[in-house]
């Protein structure tokens, strides 16, 4: 009797979904944001020593009856998102264009969308330890009464996704702005440092001229910081807000708004080579 041999076919192994791809952008964005010294000073840092600052600065000033930590710990948490979404990532994606090195990803098998993921989940990770450790910061050290209502913590995370998602799509988008990644820093950082000034967090809102108001109400950073004055100030506060209330429900269409129109722009203008590359 004869011997058959079977030939086995070699059997092709399954690309690993958009989702793990992502997951894996995200542990090796997180590991070069926290080796990068700048990003760590000016992006993670820069709320925490802002509110060191203010409240030895400002220790013996009354705000309403609460201290300086406790009135500016909301706008330096709303900064901190800011940063960490807006400003961090039009700065590092136009550095990462301008390198080359997004070209050579998108001549990878590599979805496209795990990139974005992966900076997304960046942003969510980076935020989260920030908020973290200044929420222990003002706990613990500078008297800072966190809350204690489930409420307002809810509102506190429905702000901080609205605000991280607006925050990210709208960075992605305007990291087409710079025309290197030399000045992404020079055209992005002085953009965000206005509208901090602007949006309340540096100030006391309700000093700022009306115009001023105004200009800030039309962005998305008023509107969290505003969001989150309502989560870690007492109650009575809403009482000295220009409109006598937080105005929840407009924030949060607002930030909406905000995060629509930056999902259609990154779509539309968003560019995986340099301008002079064609």
């Amino acid at each position: 009797m004869a011997n058959t041999t079977t030939t086995q076919r070699p059997t092709s192994k399954a690309l690993p979904s958009t989702l793990s791809v992502g997951v894996a952008r995200t542990k090796l964005e997180v590991r070069e944001f926290f080796r990068e010294r700048e990003a760590l000073i000016f992006t993670f840092f820069f709320p925490i020593i802002f509110l060191g600052i203010f409240s030895a600065v400002f220790g013996n000033t009354d705000f309403d009856g609460v201290n300086a930590a406790t009135y500016f710990t909301p706008g330096m948490i709303a900064s901190g998102i800011f940063l960490s979404s807006f400003q961090s990532l039009s700065i590092s994606i136009a550095l990462e264009r301008d390198e080359g090195l997004l070209k050579r990803l998108r001549g990878t098998p590599m979805p496209p969308q795990a990139y974005f993921i992966g900076k997304i989940g960046q942003v969510l990770i980076t935020s989260i330890a920030q908020i973290a450790l200044l929420l222990a910061i003002s706990g613990l050290l500078l008297g800072v009464d966190l809350p204690t209502e489930p409420g307002k913590w809810a509102n506190f995370v429905w702000i901080f996704i609205l605000g991280t998602a607006s925050g990210s799509v709208l960075g992605i988008a305007f990291s087409v702005v710079p025309k290197s990644g030399k000045a992404a820093s020079a055209v992005i950082t002085p953009i965000v440092l206005l509208l901090q000034f602007m949006s309340g967090v540096y100030f006391v809102y309700t000093s700022l001229p009306a115009w001023m108001r105004n200009v800030a109400a039309i962005f998305p950073l008023k509107w969290l910081a505003q969001g989150m004055r309502s989560v870690f100030l007492p109650d009575g506060f809403e009482l000295t807000e220009p409109a006598k209330s937080w105005q929840l429900g407009t924030g949060a269409i607002v930030l909406s708004i905000w995060l629509v129109v930056g999902l259609f722009l990154a779509q539309r203008v968003f560019r995986w080579t340099r301008r002079d590359a064609g």
